[in-house]
């Protein structure tokens, strides 16, 4: 596969990995600020649509700046930061689409949006980094190798 269309491909699929795990947030919040369903919003999708474009974009922040890095090399801590800068980005986008009806203040709605979606994509940042940390070294012991520093694992002397 082309390395282009690879990485378009893991894009993708970490933006429906976060969406599939922030929709449930969805549900939470509607029993929070709706739980007499009089809204009649589409709960799951308020929260799946921007957990889908954050796991994109920081989809390709972590593909510019961890250019040449081996995941094991990446901290988590790190790793959430820059998805906190795309999930802050990701909250800001609908008050530059159109401003939003309602009776709370702007600022405050903004505010309000762009930390949770903040929040929730530092958490799923850091998350998804453990967890394929995980996956890559249980497949180098798999193939009896041991992580090292630079997450290259050295060919084993013939016996």
């Amino acid at each position: 596969m082309p390395f282009g269309l690879r990485r378009s491909r893991a894009a993708v699929l970490t933006g429906l990995t976060w969406a599939i795990s922030w929709a449930p947030v969805g549900i939470l919040a509607a029993l929070v600020v709706d739980p007499t369903n009089r809204m009649d919003e589409p709960w799951l999708l308020i929260f799946a649509i921007p957990g889908f474009i954050g796991g994109v974009l920081f989809s390709a922040v972590l593909a510019s700046r961890a250019r040449g890095q081996s995941l094991l090399d990446l901290s988590p801590r790190r790793v959430g930061l820059w998805g906190a800068a795309a999930g802050l980005v990701t909250g800001a986008v609908p008050f530059f689409i159109g401003e939003p009806a309602g009776s709370i203040p702007l600022p405050l709605l903004a505010a309000t949006v762009m930390s949770t979606v903040g929040g929730l994509s530092a958490i799923s940042a850091a998350g998804s980094l453990v967890l394929a940390q995980r996956a890559q070294r249980q497949a180098l012991s798999a193939l009896g190798g041991e992580p090292h520093d630079d997450g290259v694992t050295p060919p084993t002397a013939p016996p």
